[in-house]
């Protein structure tokens, strides 16, 4: 790293000061989030049932700003759009104040990635404020997720009003006789016109001279309609008008995360991969919030990106703080709050394991909580 004389603006500026000069609005979002709570933690809600998530959600959203899924781990996975897991998901975001982050790490061609970020059984882009790409097939990966959020943004807002209408028709409607009068049955017929069947009111020789009767007519209409709420009309109604009091509920526009560095041993993530994912975050700055990393990424002037950062964890509590953390035997390395955040300048940690586990995830949140906001006050010279 480089010398803090040496450091990036963004390594010293407060979440409120970088919140005014950030130009993606869920960045803008987030940062105004984090400051609000005073929270730069996500948990990364590694469980295996829908049951599980939700509850997890519940308790321990207030001490987060971003929650990250797996939403393929989780048997029992409701994809029911109005009622199923991610609108679920979505209104205990609403209520306490959190962005969904689902970590599907996109890596495939770009028409693969648009199917799998907007279509499927899940339709990720729906319920999923930040998705993220793995940059191994390219730039093209995130041209492709950034046209199909796009064309998801330019629909999202409106919704179809269908309205249906049923009753019996009035006198107006039918001549003398009974029968239903056309409009266009006073035009001049055409040439093909005698070849066409009889109408179903057709009297034949078989009627018997009874006439057909109109009990009733349904009238089906539907029409897009302009939808000023962020919030969707087919979230479900259960804690809908609950709002994390203080912000508005996040912006309609969806934001991406490029993996660039990665916290397992032997990753084949090098340098030169790092920085291509930069580049690519300069191209698509529209799109692109930030990064998954070990570190701030941020270098020339114009940066202003968000990195999280992965495999980060606490000592047990009355331990040295920055005392030695073992890995967990399958390749993940860990690093404390004081580290990621203080000396690193990343900006959020996500935290899995070191919450899931514990006696009680809500109070262990809270300390983790505690612990990466401490790191970020010491970080820009505001000590708690």
């Amino acid at each position: 790293m480089c010398a803090t004389r040496d450091r990036h603006p963004t390594f010293k500026a407060s979440f409120a000061e970088r919140a005014n000069d950030a130009s993606h609005p869920l960045a803008n979002y987030l940062l105004r989030l984090m400051e609000l709570k005073k929270s730069n933690l996500c948990l990364s809600a590694d469980v295996t049932t829908a049951r599980e998530l939700l509850t997890l959600a519940d308790r321990i959203g207030p001490s987060i700003v971003v929650l990250k899924t797996h939403y393929d781990l989780v048997a029992g996975w409701d994809y029911h759009p109005q009622t199923g897991t991610g609108a679920k998901l979505g209104a205990l975001a609403r209520k306490h104040g959190f962005l969904i982050f689902e970590d599907r790490k996109f890596g495939d061609i770009g028409s693969t990635v648009q199917l799998q970020y907007t279509a499927g059984t899940a339709r990720i882009i729906d319920w999923a404020h930040i998705v993220n790409v793995n940059m191994v097939p390219g730039k093209a990966a995130v041209t492709a997720l950034q046209q199909a959020a796009a064309r998801w943004r330019s629909r999202v807002n409106y919704e179809v009003r269908t309205s249906v209408s049923v009753g019996t028709p009035v006198s107006d409607s039918f001549d003398e006789n009974g029968e239903e009068v056309d409009e266009q049955s006073t035009l001049a017929p055409t040439a093909a016109s005698k070849d066409l069947p009889p109408p179903s009111s057709y009297r034949g020789e078989h009627n018997n001279g009874r006439k057909g009767s109109i009990v009733s007519i349904t009238t089906l209409t539907q029409s897009f309609e302009p939808v000023d709420s962020p919030r969707f009309s087919n979230s479900i109604a259960e804690g809908d008008e609950l709002v994390y009091a203080g912000i508005e509920e996040p912006p309609w526009e969806r934001g991406l995360l490029i993996l660039a560095q990665m916290s397992s041993e032997g990753n084949f993530m090098t340098k030169e991969y790092t920085q291509a994912c930069v580049e690519a975050a300069r191209e698509h700055k529209d799109f692109v919030m930030g990064f998954v990393s070990q570190e701030t990424l941020n270098s020339e002037p114009t940066d202003a990106f968000i990195s999280m950062t992965p495999g980060c964890q606490l000592p047990p509590e009355g331990d040295e703080e920055d005392g030695v953390i073992v890995g967990d035997g399958l390749g993940q390395q860990y690093n404390t709050p004081s580290k990621v955040v203080g000396i690193n300048g990343s900006d959020i940690i996500i935290v899995g394991r070191g919450i899931l586990k514990a006696a009680s995830p809500q109070d262990e949140a809270e300390r983790y909580r505690k612990k990466a906001w401490k790191a970020y006050l010491n970080r820009i010279g505001q000590h708690p």
